[in-house]
């Protein structure tokens, strides 16, 4: 009965309720979007975008902003009347605009946004910001302030790039059948023998908080190996810390690290094989999925940066550290640090071992056995004796990925750890080889030094959001 009436008031030509059911029909309903999603829009939409203000220029009859909100590099072009104009209107302040899309009469820009109203929700004095409109700041410049830079086309666009490898990384190894595993960041173990540690203790403490010291976490390797005792395919993603007190184009005191284990295996040829599909999937992906961010650093911050990529992605070669030892010896390059045999290889060595095998990915295998951790596989062979380790070499930034198969044999494993004197603190590592023990091998990748590759950017810290290096202040 109440329907029957309601539904003839509503029809009712003459009725109140006719007239406000009319009135809410007409009213304009504007769509909130991204303006990644304006750009894909049917024309004649109305719609309402928010973001900052790249741009403002105002003229006697109209106002014309460009608007990004930092879902692309691409900012929307915003035409208002005169009437909408605000003093407070200046770059980089944030603003809600609401219109009609419509075609735009430029060629360099599919459309743009005729607005109806205009509101300015964050002001910014465009006197006291660090950023000038239509100027392009450096690297350089931009890197003094961290807490601003991604208002800059250059970061936004490498921020996005950045989500996009995550993204892309992450893919490779769900479609490939790894499990991600979340290793701890707190941790007593030095997987890299290097002792630059970071010791975390409570704030005035006289004594440890854990049993034993602890200290954050410089690999999530030891505890991959562990699951990778139930799982035969396991990965992680997340923050690494070293206390190298360096403040180069190379070192950061807080990265991020992807890192493998591979079980039931005893060919390195697997490991490396992993790491460059890897490798290959994850630039592809980026390539095609983020095509002006990428191109914005190959035109205007590393130019010609592309071509160099493509020989990248062409295919690779594999030499054996004697190898690289012998072309190394035999060159004509005056080199800083001594390159015998025995000795490590620095990133001189490696950037030209790179460019003397064309500029392509090079693996170096079977380094000196003294120079690799305890978890390395012992080749025993000899007279010069090696481990079964890996490193992928790439242009522009030497070392990318390190790893190894890892020593399965207990006795051999236990030898080695007394040797140094580890055998109480890795008994934990030990069980791992006692019960149920497979070949398995794994590796480790630095996700900066991946971006510098992709990007050909020669600073680390111009690849991550936050740069934390010895004697840098924190946000």
């Amino acid at each position: 009965m109440f329907q029957g009436v309601v539904k003839r008031l509503c029809f009712s030509p003459n009725s109140a309720v006719s007239l406000l059911c009319a009135r809410h029909c007409c009213r304009k309903t504007h769509k909130k979007l991204r303006i990644s999603e304006a750009f894909s829009s049917q024309l004649g939409a109305n719609v309402t975008v928010q973001g900052w203000v790249r741009s403002a220029r105002a003229q006697k009859v109209n106002v014309f902003l460009h608007v990004n909100d930092g879902s692309s590099l691409q900012s929307l072009q915003v035409v208002a009347g005169a009437e909408l104009n605000d003093p407070l209107l200046t770059f980089g302040s944030a603003v809600e605009v609401s219109g009609i899309l419509q075609e735009s009469p430029h060629e360099k820009q599919p459309l743009e946004l005729q607005a109806d109203s205009i509101r300015v929700i964050g002001e910014c004095d465009p006197v006291d910001f660090p950023f000038k409109v239509k100027k392009r700041h450096g690297l350089e410049y931009i890197r003094q302030f961290p807490h601003l830079r991604c208002r800059t086309n250059a970061f936004s666009s490498l921020l996005r790039i950045r989500s996009e490898a995550t993204s892309a990384i992450h893919s490779y190894f769900k479609d490939n059948g790894f499990v991600q595993i979340h290793t701890p960041i707190i941790t007593s173990n030095d997987c890299e023998g290097a002792g630059e540690l970071f010791q975390v203790e409570p704030a005035g403490a006289d004594e440890h908080f854990f049993s034993v010291p602890a200290f954050l976490t410089v690999s999530g390797q030891l505890h991959l190996e562990a699951t990778a005792g139930a799982f035969s395919k396991v990965y992680t993603f997340g923050p690494t810390f070293r206390a190298e007190n360096s403040q180069s184009r190379r070192h950061l005191a807080e990265f991020y690290m992807v890192e493998a284990e591979i079980s039931f295996t005893q060919s390195m040829e697997d490991l490396t094989k992993v790491m460059e599909d890897m490798f290959r999937s994850a630039t592809e992906h980026v390539l095609a999925r983020c095509v002006e961010d990428v191109d914005l650093f190959h035109r205007h911050v590393t130019p010609g940066h592309r071509v160099f990529l493509s020989f990248v992605l062409l295919s690779s070669l594999r030499i054996t550290y004697t190898e690289a030892v012998d072309i190394l010896t035999r060159s004509s390059e005056q080199f800083a640090f001594p390159s015998d045999w025995g000795c490590d290889l620095k990133t001189e060595h490696e950037k030209y071992l790179v460019k003397h095998c064309g500029n392509v990915p090079v693996f170096v295998t079977d380094y000196p056995y003294d120079l690799k951790p305890f978890y390395a596989r012992d080749n025993q062979d000899g007279p010069r004796h090696t481990a079964a380790a890996v490193d992928l070499l790439v242009p522009g930034v030497g070392e990318l990925c390190g790893g190894s198969l890892r020593e399965e044999r207990l006795s051999v494993l236990r030898a080695r750890l007394e040797q140094l004197g580890l055998e109480d603190a890795y008994s934990w590592y030990l069980d791992l080889r006692r019960f149920g023990s497979a070949p398995h091998g794994g590796f480790g990748l630095g996700f900066e030094r991946y971006l510098q590759c992709l990007l050909g950017v020669d600073n680390i810290k111009d690849v991550i959001p936050f740069p934390r290096f010895s004697r840098s202040c924190l946000l």
